[in-house]
Formats: structure tokens, C-alpha cells, sequence
């Protein structure tokens, strides 16, 4: 989601906008007003036969009205992003998750990565704070002193996280990326949203921040590169990336940069290098991306309207607010993204229901490239795209609008697949557990993962 972290002097206005339920999203040709396509009442729940709900946590405790966000997973354990904090949920039993500890620390989004030894979590902030502290206030991001960056926390004892380090970072942290290594790991800071009027966010800001962490000493964390990754500028509303996605095995990254996607080099973590990037005049906001099982192809995501619009109709039709799919064609360097198609979720959503492509992750099925996404109010889909040209939604789960008066935010932030189950963030509701089950479901739900950070991406086994 872009609009929603606090600090950004036109997200604040198009946030408003969408609040009072006015958002005109020119850039789309609006003519009208949507006809709503689904029967369901308030907050019921509905899913196709392959997908069954078999647990729900609600918000809780000292974050019960904070924004959910992110997730990343550990072990038997899934670590849920908040505006206001972070969750940690023992899944050893998926149908009934116990919640092990709760950590305030106000600072949104609240976007988690978690080490691969599972000791150290990471944590976006990217909205302006009067200091990194967690008791800090917001403040304006053109004061001079404010703080925005990467937070670390020690979880090596999940009940007891301790707050161990924070590294400012040029326009704050919206989302972050893990590139792991033996003695240390390195985060790609994404951030964006330069004014001139933002002491700490300069424009052009057509550059990522590069957080190196010494894994055995991470109280030394520090921002050892800032490469540019648009000398010339890039194309028409890039200023910065959303999020990167990379895929260690290849060497080989996929940003989303608000407006193109790209894919970089990362042999030398410090200083990735853009090979190739693409545009489409259908793509209003490139949000985020999702490599196939042997990074042939990639998803790209369209956040059409910020992830606060009701884009999940007929009248926005199925190019926008949408995912692309791309083949990744040549070799090192000379590699290039062929568009293949579009997809978009077939069932309209009303219009008090904010709905458009957002997180997801694969599902290991063998022979198939198998997606499975959050939509916010949309809920979450399953895609099979091994026919790049013909992708199809395959199965679902989703909640009824929050209010049939007025458009109110919400909905699943990320749907990602986790050692046989799929968990669902809601950002109002809380955590949803799935299980999708089917042809060649099966096996693909025996494979078991020792950790996952879904913007890390790796070959995964599936014989």
C-alpha cells in the first residue's frame, strides 16, 4: 500500500480523498458510477470448494487498532507488521495459531523480515518520528530532526523481543528487502516521496538505501552504499522504488518502481545494477513483484489508487489495477521482460470496498507456476499462470465489505504460502489461515520451509 504512510504531503491528500469516498482517478477514464457485482453482506465470509478458512485470530491487545501489514515466517513461526508494532504467532499447529508476544513500537507500515538464523528482525518505518525510539511521536517529515529507517529487534527469545539498533535511511523505509549472506545480510531500503520541502528526502531520490548488517554484530548496522538506479531519471513518476524482489540463486532482482518495472543485477549486493526495465500505460503504480520457481518469468503488480479505491469492477475493466505477467528472456546482462498478459480477479467488488493487486507469494506445485495473492476487500486469490497468456483464478477466499454505506479500508494486505498453509494479513480483521487443497496441492503442502521472507525468493523442490 502507498498512500497510507504518514508523512507524505500528497499521499495525505489522496488518502483524504478516498476517505470521503471523492478519489477521481483520471488516469483511468472514470465515466460513471460502478455497478456492484457481489451479493455478499457485510463482512461474509465466501471461498471456493478448494479453499477452506481453518483458523482467524482478531487484532488484539496493545494493537488492536493498528493497521496489520506484512509477514514474514521462522520456524513455526509467523511474524506479523503493524503500523503500531509487530505479532508473533506460534503456527506449529496451523488451525489453532497462539499469539507468543506482542511488541509496540508505533512507525508505518511496519514492513518484517526475518534473518535466516531466525535471531534478528528487521522492520520498515516509514513514516516521520519525533526520534527512533518506540515511545517517539509523529512528527512532519520536513522537520529537520525527524527520523524515519530500519528498525532491528533481537527475537531469539519470541517472547521477549528486544529493540537492539536503528539506521535512518534517505525518505524512510516503505518496504524493505533481505539479501542474505554467510556473515552478514544486506536490506534493500525502498522508499519514495521526495520534496523539496523534506530536509531528509530530496529529489530526485532516484536511488535505493543499502543497509549492511553484521550478523554477529548487529548493533553495527549501517548504510554502506546508496546507488542510483535512474541516472537518466527513469520513466514518468519514478522517484525511487516500492519494492524489490530478489532471487539470490540467480543473482537476479525485480523492482517495482512506481513507474516501470526492472530487473537488476545483484552479484555484487552493494551494488545492484538495472539491466533491463519495461513500462505500460495500463500500470499507474508498479507496487511490488513475484518471481516464478526457476525465475523464468516474473508478476508485476498494478496498486492502481494507492490500495485505498474500489478498482475491482467494470468500469476500471481487467488491464488496470492488475498483475502483468513477463517472461524473463536472453541471458546475464542481456536479459529482457516479453509482456505475456494480464490478469485481474473476476468477481466485481462493491464500491465501498477497496480492491486492487497487492502481496503474494508461489504456491510449490510441480510442473505449474501457482500464485497466490491478496486483493484487500477482493480477499485472496489463487492463480495458475503456467499459461502465461491465459492465467485463471483457480480458487478463492473473501469477506463481504466492511460497510455497504461508505468506503472503509481494509481487507488482505499479503497472502503468502507457508509450509502447507496460506496465511492471510487483514488489515483490520487480523490473521486468516487457509488451506488450498486440489490437484497437485498435495504435494506441494508436505514441503516444509525452515523460514520465509517472500521478497527473498528461492528454487524450491517440488518433486
Amino acid at each position: 500500500m502507498h498512500i497510507s504512510a504518514v508523512g507524505r504531503r500528497t499521499r495525505r491528500a489522496l488518502q483524504a480523498a478516498v476517505v470521503a469516498g471523492a478519489l477521481v482517478i483520471t488516469s483511468v477514464g472514470l465515466a460513471g458510477p460502478a455497478t456492484a457485482q457481489t451479493d455478499l453482506g457485510e463482512n461474509e465470509i465466501s471461498h471456493s470448494k478448494n479453499v477452506k478458512p481453518v483458523a482467524h485470530i482478531p487484532r488484539q491487545g496493545p494493537l488492536v487498532n493498528a493497521t496489520h501489514s506484512d509477514l514474514a515466517f521462522w520456524g513455526d513461526y509467523a511474524i506479523q507488521g503493524s503500523y503500531g508494532g509487530f505479532t508473533i504467532y506460534d503456527v506449529t499447529k496451523p488451525r489453532r495459531p497462539r499469539i507468543i508476544s506482542q511488541f509496540s513500537c508505533p512507525g508505518g507500515q511496519g514492513d518484517p523480515t526475518v534473518s535466516e538464523d531466525g535471531k534478528l528482525l528487521f522492520f520498515s518505518v516509514d513514516s516521520a518520528r519525533t526520534d527512533d525510539s518506540c515511545a517517539s511521536d509523529s512528527t512532519s517529515p520536513a522537520d529537520p530532526d525527524a527520523w524515519e529507517g530500519i528498525r532491528i529487534f533481537d527475537i531469539s527469545d519470541v517472547t521477549e523481543p528486544e529493540y537492539v539498533k536503528s539506521i535512518q535511511t534517505k525518505c524512510g523505509s516503505h518496504t524493505h528487502t533481505l539479501v542474505p549472506g554467510k556473515d552478514k545480510a544486506h536490506l534493500y531500503v525502498s522508499s519514495y516521496g521526495p520534496d523539496e520541502a523534506f530536509p531528509n528526502c530530496q529529489p530526485p531520490h532516484d536511488s535505493i538505501s543499502v543497509v549492511e548488517v553484521p550478523l554477529d554484530d548487529p548493533e553495527s548496522a549501517s548504510v554502506v552504499a546508496e546507488p542510483v538506479l535512474f541516472p537518466d531519471g527513469g520513466a514518468p513518476g519514478t522517484a525511487g522504488c516500492h519494492d524489490i524482489t530478489v532471487f539470490p540463486q540467480k543473482d537476479l532482482a525485480a523492482g517495482a518502481c512506481m513507474g516501470q518495472g526492472v530487473l537488476m543485477n545483484i552479484s555484487d549486493p552493494v551494488a545492484p545494477k538495472v539491466i533491463t526495465t519495461v513500462s505500460d500505460p495500463n500500470f499507474a503504480f508498479w507496487h511490488s513483484a513475484t518471481f516464478n520457481n526457476d525465475a523464468s518469468r516474473v508478476i508485476f503488480t498494478d496498486e492502481l489508487g494507492g490500495g485505498g479505491a474500489p478498482t475491482c469492477n467494470e468500469r476500471i475493466g481487467p488491464e488496470r489495477g492488475a498483475d502483468s505477467i513477463f517472461d524473463i528472456t536472453g541471458v546475464g546482462d542481456n536479459r529482457k521482460l516479453k509482456f505475456r498478459s494480464y490478469f485481474k480477479i473476476p468477481r466485481h467488488q462493491a464500491d465501498t470496498e477497496n480492491c486492487v493487486a497487492h502481496n503474494g507469494s508461489l504456491i510449490p506445485v510441480k510442473d505449474r507456476d501457482i500464485f497466490v495473492q491478496s486483493w484487500y476487500q477482493g480477499g485472496v486469490s489463487i492463480v495458475d499462470f503456467t499459461d502465461p497468456d491465459n492465467p485463471a483464478e483457480i480458487g478463492y477466499f473473501e469477506r463481504g465489505p466492511i460497510s455497504e454505506d461508505q468506503l472503509t479500508g481494509g481487507g488482505s494486505w499479503s497472502a503468502y504460502w507457508y509450509n502447507g498453509f496460506v496465511y492471510s494479513s487483514d488489515m483490520t480483521k487480523g490473521l486468516d489461515v487457509l488451506r488450498v487443497k486440489g490437484r497437485g496441492f498435495g504435494k506441494a503442502n508436505k514441503i516444509r520451509l525452515d523460514y520465509l521472507n517472500a521478497q527473498t525468493q528461492y528454487s524450491i523442490t517440488k518433486d
